[in-house]
């Protein structure tokens, strides 16, 4: 038994104690022979405060209404107890707000862990990207006020394909980092639904058996998500005219729909990947197996988190833009005259800085919520929180695993 959300084999099922919350039903106190007494109406079991449905029980003598049979003690707590929270989530089936409260409050509880992964790797990313924009990105032409709708068309074609023919190995390095930055946040939310720091050496070595794997599930997703959007869009562009870019058009909107479906369902495959174990393929099934009937729930959540992501990538990168084009003088002449738009070591820098605080603190997020969902999907189908309490060692769900790493 691990001590990681991986704990329990795929496809466990519920415990026979569970009650539906999480929490095993307590067990009724031994007699002084050792033998299970039988509870009579004047002393129901332990939690059941009230009575049997469709029952109503006699006030007991001297009493009035509502103080007889079956009513709590004046500070009693009605219906299931609470969940265990040993860290970040409470050990049971989250909400929406839980799971993102989750991934913010793990970001505040173990900052130093999750801002020196996240900061090393944006700097990393902003570095590479910079250096591309400076060294290999091409000169973008001014745009030709004569041109016709179709040569408009062509030279922006020509300028998005150099740009990304010059960003290729910045885009490479940034994928990189992102990769090795999922891998190890996964370890330290995994630790954090525990409430078990983990430092970032210990991250790295439980984190990197698997970054090969990790790599290979990355890229084939990737040329899953090409493949398909080709084959919504070659029809239409082999027939041509004005029913080919009809068919395009529509080819690329089922491939859009298509890729959505396909992202969303293998979603939960990285943390698989990481907690479980297994095989690229493994986990890509593992993410389909536990997504499937709550899809539209885990897209509404990813849709929110990339959302609110967004908006504050946006409040973030404005200031800093709006800096560097200031600073940056030249830049900002050639803004006002309409010519070509180069900007300088100030303006990249900059934006740079604004781009690492934005990913130190969106990726920590944005991970958080993958593997929050991952967790809480097994919660609800395999019943984790149980696996989850006694690896946490909290009393009265059977005794705690010895210390064991991810990989024990």
């Amino acid at each position: 038994m691990n001590d990681t959300p991986g704990w329990t084999s795929p496809g466990s099922a519920p415990s026979d104690d569970q009650n539906g919350s999480g929490v095993p039903r307590p067990a009724a106190p031994a007699d002084a022979n050792g033998s299970a007494p039988q509870w009579s109406k004047d002393q129901p079991p332990a939690g059941q405060w009230s009575p049997p449905t469709g029952q109503t029980p006699p006030p007991a003598p001297g009493q009035g209404q509502g103080q007889g049979w079956g009513a709590p003690p004046p500070n009693a707590h009605w219906g299931r107890p609470p969940a265990a929270k040993p860290g970040v989530i409470p050990l049971r089936p989250l909400g929406m707000g839980e799971i993102l409260d989750g991934a913010v409050k793990t970001l505040r509880t173990y900052w130093r862990t999750v801002l020196a992964i996240t900061v090393t790797v944006a700097v990393i990313s902003q570095i590479a990207d910079i250096l591309a924009q400076r060294y290999l990105s091409p000169d973008v032409p001014a745009a030709n006020p004569d041109a016709t709708p179709a040569e408009a068309l062509e030279q922006s074609l020509d300028a998005a394909q150099s740009s990304l023919v010059g960003l290729g190995p910045a885009l490479l390095v940034t994928l990189m980092a992102s990769l090795v930055s999922a891998a190890l946040l996964t370890v330290v939310i995994s630790r954090a639904v525990l409430g078990r720091p983990v430092s970032l050496g210990a991250a790295w070595q439980e984190a990197r058996p698997r970054l090969l794997q990790l790599v290979g599930l990355t890229l084939l997703l990737a040329a899953m998500s090409t493949a398909i959007v080709l084959v919504g869009l070659l029809p239409g562009l082999l027939i041509g005219g004005a029913a080919g870019v009809a068919l395009t058009l529509l080819g690329g909107l089922g491939a859009l729909v298509a890729v959505v479906w396909l992202m969303i369902s293998f979603n939960l495959a990285s943390p698989a990947l990481m907690l479980e174990r297994g095989g690229v393929v493994q986990s890509l099934k593992r993410s389909a197996k536990l997504v499937r009937g709550a899809w539209w729930r885990i897209f509404g959540i990813t849709l929110l988190t990339q959302l609110l992501i967004f908006i504050f990538s946006m409040i973030i990168a404005i200031p800093f833009t709006i800096i560097g084009i200031a600073v940056d003088g030249d830049g900002f002449s050639d803004m006002l005259s309409g010519s070509s738009t180069t900007f300088g070591w100030p303006f990249l820098i900059i934006t740079g800085i604004g781009g690492v605080i934005t990913s130190a603190i969106t990726y920590p997020i944005s991970a958080g919520v993958t593997v929050l969902l991952y967790v809480d999907q097994r919660i609800r189908r395999e019943a984790l929180d149980l696996e989850l309490a006694r690896a946490a060692g909290i009393p009265g769900y059977g005794p705690a695993p010895g210390a064991q790493t991810v990989g024990g």
